[in-house]
C-alpha cells in the first residue's frame, strides 16, 4: 500500500515538473536553423535592389528604309515596361563606324516617333552614339534606361567539393541560389520588397455580397 506525499514533497515535485515544462518551451530552436543545418540560403544569397539597365538591340540591316511591324511592336513593349519601371531617360545609342551607321542613323526618326506615341515624353529621349567598328553591318540600335530591380547574386559557384564536404552536413555554397534569382525575376514592384502598398478603398457592394453568402452558408436548407 502507497502512502501518500507528504504537502511538501508533492509541492516540490510540482514545482520541479513546472520548470521542466518551462525549460523545454524555452529551448525551442531557432525556425532559421534546420536540423544540423545552421545556414540559410536566403542569408547566403540575399535579394537585392539595385540600379540596373534595361536594354533592347533593334537589328539593323543594310539598306532598311523603315521598321518592320515586329520591330515596332517590340519598341511599344520596351516602352511599356518603362512606363512601369522607371521615369529616367531613354537612351537611343546609335552605332558608329559600322557599315549600317547610315542606315541607323535614318531609322532613329522612326524610332523615336514610335517611342514618344507609345507615351515616352520627348524630353524623355537622348540620342547618343558608341563604336562600332567591330561590328561590321550587324551593329543593332540599342534602347536603355535604368530602373530599381530586384536581383540575388551570381549562381554556379561550387567553391568546395560536395563528396569530401559532407561530414557537417551544411548546404553547399550554390544552394537556394536558383530559387532567390527566380523569385528576384518575378517580383513585379520590388519596393514591394521595402514598403508593402496603401490599401485601397473598400468595396461596399462587393463585402455586402461576401457577407450575404457566408450567412446562407449557415442556414438550414428548405
Amino acid at each position: 500500500m502507497h502512502r501518500p506525499l507528504p504537502m511538501r514533497a508533492a509541492l516540490a515535485a510540482t514545482l520541479i515538473l513546472s520548470a521542466t515544462l518551462l525549460a523545454a518551451c524555452g529551448a525551442r530552436p531557432d525556425r532559421s536553423t534546420t536540423a544540423s543545418i545552421p545556414d540559410d540560403y536566403r542569408t547566403r544569397h540575399p535579394i537585392v535592389l539595385s540600379e540596373t539597365a534595361q536594354t533592347m538591340d533593334i537589328p539593323v540591316a543594310t539598306g532598311d528604309r523603315a521598321l518592320t511591324m515586329a520591330m515596332r511592336d517590340n519598341i511599344r513593349g520596351f516602352a511599356a515596361d518603362h512606363a512601369a519601371k522607371s521615369r529616367s531617360a531613354v537612351q537611343i545609342m546609335l552605332p558608329r563606324g559600322s557599315a549600317n551607321a547610315a542606315t541607323a542613323n535614318y531609322l532613329r526618326k522612326d524610332i523615336r516617333t514610335t517611342l514618344t506615341v507609345a507615351g515616352i515624353k520627348r524630353d524623355q529621349l537622348i540620342e547618343t552614339s558608341y563604336d562600332a567598328s567591330g561590328y561590321g553591318a550587324n551593329a543593332p540600335i540599342r534602347l536603355a534606361f535604368f530602373a530599381i530591380t530586384a536581383q540575388a547574386g551570381p549562381c554556379g559557384e561550387w567553391p568546395e567539393d560536395l563528396v569530401v564536404n559532407t561530414m557537417e552536413n551544411k548546404n553547399y555554397q550554390n544552394f537556394g541560389c536558383a530559387s532567390q534569382a527566380n523569385l528576384a525575376a518575378q517580383i513585379a514592384n520590388p519596393m514591394d520588397l521595402v514598403q508593402p502598398r496603401g490599401m485601397t478603398e473598400i468595396d461596399a457592394a462587393r463585402r455586402s455580397t461576401v457577407i450575404d453568402d457566408y450567412r446562407d452558408i449557415g442556414q438550414p436548407p428548405l
